[in-house]
């Protein structure tokens, strides 16, 4: 719980704002003082290196964003905004995600959640947009597999936008499996079902546009009816989420109907995935999510299921709630598209 990341401020009136972490802040700070943190790990979140967020950023980018510390206020985009304090928060929130990456693989924690901001998943390699100025989550899996040496990384992407800039970063190699559901068509336009990879890449991007007003059955099912078997065949040395809240219900930025359980069972199902393939290993990095409420809810529902901690009464999943998400996914619109082009690369669709 850095408070560098509460110094971001995009300026009044901006729903990505210091609040969102606030919210979150506060619930872990209730449930330490119930002693139901024990099990948890609080590390300082180092600033990432010049040579770290090159992996995934040009150097005339990186200067763009350093030079924003030098200005009260700076627009970098119509939606995208910093304050002298944001390049500080920019580093630590890419600094944090590889410092989470490198504690799970040393086996100093299970798994991680970066709870970071500014978020990440649109920022290009040249260019911040999306309230996002470094891509947090591109840069931890391009550290994987360039510093770690690793040949298989997930990312799993179920923020309410598409993560165009992620799926950029990768679309060309075979070394990142890139995995995204989202609202389409809307923000940023990006992330059509016949999107999936090129060259070496190709088969290795897999994109569920879905209609606004899907719940956590939709959502339980593309997790475990194409997300889960192209992972378990994938079989990924390690997990990364973008993990977006602008699904909750009642969002001011989108028309999703996923629930705090939904949340959780999206998540179980994310460890399961881990837990078959990686050892485990998976890192968490906070993206999106406008509803103060439902931000705070379901980031707690997601850290119990990571815990194996009830932080909250009635935020772990019962076995009637995964019994009602379970059902056939066969009426979500679009769902068999998706899988009759993915099942051109995935035997196990």
């Amino acid at each position: 719980m850095d408070k560098a990341f509460l110094a971001h401020d995009p300026g009044p009136g901006h729903v990505e704002s210091p609040d969102r972490l606030h919210a979150i802040y506060q619930a872990l700070e209730g449930a330490q003082r119930e002693g139901k943190c024990e099990n948890f790990l609080f590390p300082e979140c180092p600033n990432a290196s010049l040579e770290t967020l090159l992996l995934n950023h040009t150097k005339s980018h990186i200067q763009t964003i350093e030079d924003t510390a030098n200005r009260e206020y700076t627009v970098l985009d119509p939606d995208t905004r910093a304050n002298a304090s944001s390049y500080n928060a920019a580093t630590k929130a890419a600094g944090a995600v590889v410092a989470a990456i490198d504690m799970v693989v040393e086996k100093k924690a299970t798994n991680a959640f970066a709870l970071v901001r500014p978020p990440g998943h649109h920022a290009e390699k040249d260019k911040a947009m999306g309230f996002c100025l470094f891509n947090n989550i591109a840069i931890g899996a391009a550290y994987a597999v360039e510093c770690l040496k690793m040949d298989r990384v997930l990312i799993i992407d179920w923020d309410l936008h598409h993560g165009n800039g992620t799926q950029h970063s990768f679309y060309d190699t075979e070394k990142v499996l890139y995995c995204s559901t989202h609202q389409y068509p809307y923000y940023p336009g990006t992330g059509g079902a016949d999107e999936v990879g090129a060259g070496s890449g190709k088969g290795y991007t897999v994109n569920v546009p879905l209609q606004g007003g899907q719940d956590d059955y939709a959502y339980t099912a593309v997790f475990r009816d194409i997300f889960m078997p192209i992972a378990l065949e994938y079989k990924p040395q390690f997990v990364l989420i973008s993990a977006g809240f602008d699904i909750y219900q009642g969002d001011p930025l989108g028309t999703m109907s996923v629930t705090a359980k939904g949340f959780a069972n999206m998540t179980r199902i994310i460890l399961d995935i881990a837990e078959k393939t990686s050892g485990g290993c998976v890192v968490f990095a906070l993206e999106g999510g406008y509803s103060l409420k439902g931000l705070r809810d379901s980031v707690v529902a997601v850290l119990g299921e990571m815990s194996g901690t009830e932080l909250e009464k009635g935020k772990k999943l019962t076995s009637d709630d995964i019994s009602d998400m379970n059902r056939p996914g066969l009426d979500i619109p679009g769902m068999q598209t998706i899988k009759k082009i993915q099942s051109n690369y995935w035997t196990s669709l």
